[in-house]
């Protein structure tokens, strides 16, 4: 029942953050209706009272309420499980709302936010990414938010939208990052699913040391953002009819579009459908990122009157790829990875020896001592937000070295040893404040390329440093196990304490694990990342190239930290 309400006063938060304006009960209770919850205005004006006492929102007067700073946050942080189906419903929700014309140049797409810390110095670098056509439109908006400037420009989901409109259905299904050769497209190099994720797969991928947009403008070899969705091969001759209204009124930005049920760009596509890959619409911001701009992105933010963006272009800029290379390397999912990886784990709780799976970090030489140093820090005052106290260095090329650490999915592999069948199913950043738990980002194993708790570092998502104070939030993973095995389960965390294996958390058939949800008749446990200790060396400001999931090496080549 808690859940229940608590998921009621987490969409009233949404509703409130979304309208942006005061709003009744009234309102409220019309618009829980649309998404499936039946609450009159009496109950809406209770739960918008508990709400006032928790201080996510205010009362203004008799006009109704209004999201507060600190209900905002809670939104961004709190019911992981709702956020992580929200991310592909936003999609969806917002490719309803398009209501572009190609005919007449008017009507709302899709734009994605970012703040603007320097406008005269960003300003000529989306230009010349415009210029060359490395976008979904080169319109754009600057607005002012409290006393901020913000851009907005064309997100692709827009395309995707419109296609909707006209009776096509279109499906996101991943984001990515695409690489590009001498201005042909050859495959995506890295992808994350639209599908069981808090972050959206583009923004997980923005940030400085990701994209090479610059790279494409100027040398024709990069690396960009891209998206990737199926029409069915029946609508392909409508879509590309729509496709070139479009391109005449300045959006663009398709890629490549590929034949029935062949891959596209390294994409598998499902029998009767056919993939298309579009530019992802953050490439500009991407370009100021790679220049040293610190840039907030929001993707898919709102939706603005196409007819009001500006263009400073006398001429609609077009993609300047050839035809996309055809004989490519399907992506490698990491579930795939990850099921192989598992069955090569040999360890013996008992024994405490065998094969374990590791990840290997590289930085240089000359930190690595300063590296274990702070790896040792971590382990002594929070042992139980790392997989044990091993480790093993590896000797590199060009006076670099690897630290090779525990991987927690070897805990996956010693329970399927034992007759268990137990499933990865989430990575994700737990917040840890206090004696409280809770997962505040979740991206699913399933349909990425990437671990994503390398994705976590990269964009300094967690704070290992604050959680040895209890104020922080560490790399964490939900598992999931048939409810038959419960009992084993427990018996086997027993025997791994002592090596430093044991779980945060085994909770119970059908309930919420740190607030993330699990399949009906399983139960979820949750491991701390194996990948602590190295965050916690990247926040030190020490360069560390970060590697999960690399290898099996022999749980005997490992010391003691």
């Amino acid at each position: 029942m808690k859940q229940e309400t608590d998921m009621k006063m987490m969409e009233i938060l949404r509703i409130l953050y979304n309208k942006n304006e005061i709003l009744g009960a009234k309102v409220i209770s019309e618009e829980l209706e649309k998404r499936g919850y039946s609450l009159g205005e009496r109950a809406v004006r209770y739960h918008m009272h508990i709400l006032d006492e928790k201080e996510l929102t205010e009362k203004v007067g008799y006009k109704g309420r209004k999201i507060t700073k600190k209900g905002i946050e809670e939104l961004k942080k709190g019911l992981i499980y709702d956020q992580v189906d929200f991310t592909s419903s936003l999609f969806q929700e917002k490719m309803y709302n398009v209501t572009l014309e190609p005919r007449t140049s008017k009507g709302s797409v899709i734009v994605n936010l970012s703040s603007i810390n320097d406008l005269e110095s960003i300003k000529p670098i989306i230009n010349d990414v415009f210029d060359v056509g490395l976008a979904v439109s080169d319109r754009y908006n600057i607005i002012q938010k409290d006393d901020k400037k913000y851009i907005e420009t064309v997100c692709g989901t827009t395309i995707d939208g419109v296609f909707q409109k006209k009776g096509i259905i279109s499906k996101p299904i991943c984001g990515g990052l695409l690489q590009i050769e001498d201005n042909m497209p050859i495959n995506f190099i890295e992808q994350i699913s639209y599908t069981k994720t808090s972050i959206t797969p583009l923004e997980a991928f923005t940030g400085q040391g990701s994209t090479s947009v610059l790279d494409v403008i100027s040398s024709g070899t990069g690396v960009i953002p891209a998206n990737f969705r199926m029409i069915p091969a029946v609508k392909k001759p409508e879509a590309i009819h729509i496709l070139n209204q479009l391109a005449k009124i300045g959006i663009s930005g398709v890629i490549t579009m590929g034949e029935v049920g062949k891959s596209v760009l390294g994409i598998p596509v499902n029998d009767g459908m056919i993939g298309i890959a579009i530019i992802g619409g953050v490439a500009p911001l991407c370009a100021a990122q790679e220049e040293g701009f610190d840039l907030n992105v929001k993707l898919a933010d709102t939706s603005v009157e196409y007819s009001s963006m500006k263009s400073d272009n006398l001429y609609t800029p077009k993609l300047p790829f050839k035809a996309a290379h055809s004989k490519v390397d399907e992506v490698r999912f990491l579930m795939n990875k990850i099921y192989n990886i598992i069955s090569e784990v040999t360890y013996d709780v008992n024994k405490e020896q065998g094969n374990v799976i590791t990840n290997i970090s590289y930085l240089k030489r000359e930190y690595l001592d300063d590296a274990i140093e702070i790896m040792n820090e971590v382990y002594k005052k929070k042992p139980e937000y790392c997989v044990g106290n091993k480790y093993s260095v590896i000797n590199a090329k060009d006076n670099m070295v690897g630290i090779a650490t525990l991987c927690s999915l070897t805990v996956d592999g010693i329970l399927t040893n034992h007759g268990v069948s137990s499933t990865p199913e989430y990575s994700g950043v737990l917040d840890i404040y206090g004696n409280n738990k809770r997962f505040i980002d979740l991206i699913s194993y399933e349909g990425s390329s990437i671990d994503p708790h390398e994705i976590f570092i990269k964009k300094n998502m967690q704070n290992i440093q604050g959680s040895l104070d209890d104020d922080g939030k560490i790399l964490a993973s939900v598992h999931t196990v048939p409810y038959i095995a419960r009992d084993m389960t427990i018996d086997i965390f027993e025997l791994l304490e002592d090596s430093g294996l044991g779980a945060l958390n085994v909770g119970k058939p059908n309930e919420y694990t740190y607030n993330a949800r699990v399949e009906k008749y399983n139960f979820g446990y949750v491991l701390s990342g194996g990948l602590n200790p190295i965050a916690a060396v990247h926040e030190k400001g020490i360069p560390v190239d970060v590697k999960s999931l690399e290898t099996i090496m022999d749980y005997n080549l490992f010391e003691e930290l």
